[in-house]
């Protein structure tokens, strides 16, 4: 990474080993660190109503609704952790809490991804097998996919940790202040198939299906065409409220990609590239994070269920006895 001449140590006590950064310009900094920490309180708690509402309502306990509610578990872990760490410019709380910090990051950030993975998986088979959703989607299975998940999500990355560790004991190269990963060749390589090619793959894949098959839907709907083929009689069948969830995901996920991309690539780019601008670095790694605050600005935009929930929470009125019987869809 560049530094400049001006740049200042982060432990000015010990300059020689010290990483060092760019000299803060106090208003600006001032204000951009009461926004990121807005923007972290904010993300926590949005993510914690959507918690909330989806744990709470018996009527939002649908197998879809339990893949929103691992990403808002996520989600809600990024604005709690990740974010507030991520504001600070240098690294100040030692070796191990910054392995520590990569190690949860690395299980929310694999959490995520296979989490829209799971959710193309679900629009793919309600739009374009609705006859077998309810046989093939059920809560059970959903549930134990989500445990499953969030499971080899931990035993994935535990590896990774404990190497980072171990770099961090052996590796003297690397100045105080610095939390960056320390991954070999061949661990990037893993990360580059597991957490991008081989999912990213499978989104725009199932998607495009959902996407073709929903529009053949949505002209037959239009036009009443009877069905004479027993694809189509088959695909008519879907309902509209499917149709609306799938473009909602839709969006869901492609808010996803365009936040989740361009920071996978910038972060492999900062392991091998030492030119990057600190300012890029600083944009890349907050961009991501940034996801978990639009997600739920998703839901209140396209879902009117959230809305009601919300409102139900604010008012208390969830601890009225049988609340979670109210009919809010």
């Amino acid at each position: 990474m560049e530094v400049g001449d001006d740049w200042v140590p982060c432990f000015p006590e010990f300059p020689n080993i010290s990483c060092w950064m760019p000299p803060p310009p106090w208003p600006e900094t001032l204000f951009i660190n009461i926004t990121l920490y807005s923007i972290s309180v904010l993300t926590a708690v949005l993510n914690l109503l959507i918690i909330i509402s989806i744990s709470h309502f018996r009527q939002l306990h649908t197998p879809t609704n339990i893949l929103l509610l691992s990403l808002a578990v996520s989600d809600f872990l990024v604005g709690l952790l990740v974010m507030p760490a991520d504001v600070s410019m240098c690294w100040l709380f030692g070796d191990l809490l910054c392995s520590l910090y990569r190690f949860v990051s690395d299980i929310i950030f694999s959490v995520s991804v296979v989490n829209m993975v799971l959710i193309s998986v679900d629009r793919y088979v309600a739009i374009c097998d609705p006859l077998h959703y309810t046989t093939r989607i059920t809560m059970n299975r959903v549930r134990v996919c989500v445990c499953l998940l969030w499971f080899c999500s931990v035993a994935y990355n535990s590896y990774f940790f404990n190497l980072h560790i171990f770099q961090q004991q052996e590796h003297t190269s690397f100045c105080y202040g610095d939390c960056f990963a320390l991954i070999h060749e061949a661990g990037a390589f893993l990360h580059l198939v597991l957490n991008l090619i081989v999912p990213v793959t499978a989104i725009i894949v199932l998607y495009t299906r959902v996407f073709v098959v929903a529009v053949s839907q949505a002209r037959a709907m239009r036009s009443h065409i009877t069905a004479v083929t027993k694809q189509i009689s088959v695909t008519k069948t879907a309902k509209k409220s499917e149709l609306k969830a799938a473009r909602t995901l839709g969006v869901l996920v492609v808010v996803f990609l365009m936040c989740f991309t361009p920071v996978y690539f910038g972060n492999m780019t900062v392991e091998y590239e030492s030119s990057i601008s600190y300012s890029t670095v600083y944009f890349i790694m907050y961009l991501y994070n940034f996801n978990s605050c639009l997600n739920p600005l998703i839901y209140a935009l396209f879902y009117p269920w959230f809305r009601k929930t919300v409102r139900h929470i604010v008012t208390l009125q969830i601890l009225q006895p049988g609340s979670c019987e109210a009919n809010i869809l």
